[in-house]
């Protein structure tokens, strides 16, 4: 459960650069109710927030998939360990839509375990190596070459669209909470 906390930590951090002025806000919950421009959660704590959305509103969707949909000039992010080859062997793959081509791009350590990265990079190619996934990266200034076992989780966010957001869904939350109050700049589908 440790990495994907830190994978999530470090997507924010990443992002917050875009979320605008004012203190930055990252929720989990359920959706409540979309009503006249504004969205409605219950927190996972329990605690229902109301949020006006902003006009430039990002609505994603987290797809569980395989390796196989990694193609070619995909933009990617993967954090990793590494492994007693000496090679970086990904915990977890997120493929992103174009709206986040770019979004942290590089490939840097992470807090938590000794050695442990994130890597933001486009995918160059794919190949299998001796029964291992090796999915090759290039990003300013570098490149790498991530080793993606079976059994990795690898997980598609896809661009939807606001209509397609629902009560009861689980929903991430991110955006800003600023004098007028919260505003929501990101919608994450949960599955």
């Amino acid at each position: 459960m440790r990495v994907p906390l830190l994978f999530l930590a470090a997507m924010y951090c990443a992002a917050a650069p875009a979320l605008g002025q004012g203190a930055g806000l990252n929720l989990f919950g359920t959706v409540e109710r979309m009503e006249s421009g504004r969205l409605v959660i219950k927190t996972d704590a329990g605690v229902t927030r109301d949020f006006s959305l902003d006009p430039k509103l990002l609505v994603l969707k987290n797809t569980p998939t395989t390796l196989a949909e990694i193609k070619a000039n995909d933009f990617i992010a993967s954090a990793a360990m590494p492994g007693p080859d000496g090679k970086l062997h990904s915990t977890e793959v997120r493929i992103y839509p174009n709206a986040l081509r770019g979004i942290g791009e590089g490939q840097r350590a992470m807090s938590g375990a000794p050695g442990q990265t994130m890597t933001n990079a486009t995918v160059e190619g794919a190949a299998i190596v001796q029964g291992s996934n090796v999915v090759r990266v290039t990003f300013p200034g570098g490149a790498s070459e991530l080793v993606v076992d079976p059994g990795v989780p690898v997980t598609k966010i896809e661009q939807i669209e606001l209509t397609e957001v629902k009560p009861g869904m689980s929903v991430r939350v991110q955006g800003q909470q600023n004098a007028e109050g919260s505003v929501a700049s990101r919608i994450t589908l949960q599955k």
